[in-house]
């Protein structure tokens, strides 16, 4: 099980140490999963998560080595706050995944606190994402019709009909395809689920990794 942070053209950011427990809040209240102990994160049918939220730890250099720590994606704890700092303050706009687990979302990091301890430097934290929401846009017109539902109804489908499919081109996301075309990128993987991993597989890739590797060529329906 790993935790991947991924910002449109950086590297994947991974917390090589995975917490105890992360905790989701839908719109009405806050659950806790086990994840040292469970292995799989799962949520009642039907949840949508707002929030999601974990306390964890960087281990310093001389402790990299310990048995709970992923050591190829050990990075020294000051670079790792560094990042995450730079991420919270630009709200830069990242997708979570928790691989084995129900997590796939797109997040911006609401807040993060750490705190050095030891003589490791080891550096524990406490941080929490906000999930994205669809921005949705209304014309003038629309806004002062008082219609806006049935009038963006008929606005969807012309442009479903204009933007039914799109072709990778070079330097393309999931995320940077989904905001050109007004939908979520989950929505594009999972429409397109086939055709993204043939294209992996065909690149030497033994899957997509949710979307992440995609290629120039690939024709994409937009959902």
């Amino acid at each position: 099980m790993k935790i991947k942070l991924k910002a449109n053209g950086d590297s994947p950011f991974y917390f090589s140490v995975m917490p105890e427990q992360i905790q989701c809040k839908d719109s009405a209240k806050y659950q806790s999963f086990e994840i040292l102990s469970k292995g799989t994160v799962k949520v009642p049918k039907g949840t949508e998560v707002e929030e999601v939220s974990w306390d964890g730890e960087f281990f310093g250099e001389a402790k990299k080595d310990e048995y709970i720590v992923q050591t190829k994606h050990w990075q020294e704890p000051n670079d790792c706050v560094d990042i995450l700092l730079r991420y919270m303050k630009k709200k830069t706009i990242l997708t979570l995944i928790v691989t084995d687990t129900w997590i796939n979302l797109d997040v911006t990091i609401s807040s993060f606190s750490t705190v050095a301890y030891g003589a490791y430097g080891n550096i524990k934290y406490s941080i929490s994402y906000a999930k994205v929401k669809p921005l949705k846009i209304y014309t003038t017109k629309e806004s002062k019709s008082g219609k806006k539902k049935k009038t963006k109804s008929r606005s969807s489908k012309k442009s479903s009909s204009s933007k039914s499919s799109y072709v990778v081109k070079k330097g393309d996301t999931l995320i940077a395809i989904a905001r050109k075309n007004g939908v979520s990128w989950q929505a594009i993987y999972k429409k397109n689920k086939k055709t993204i991993e043939a294209a992996a597989q065909k690149h030497r890739k033994s899957d997509s990794d949710n979307g992440h590797w995609i290629y120039p060529g690939t024709k994409l329906v937009m959902p």
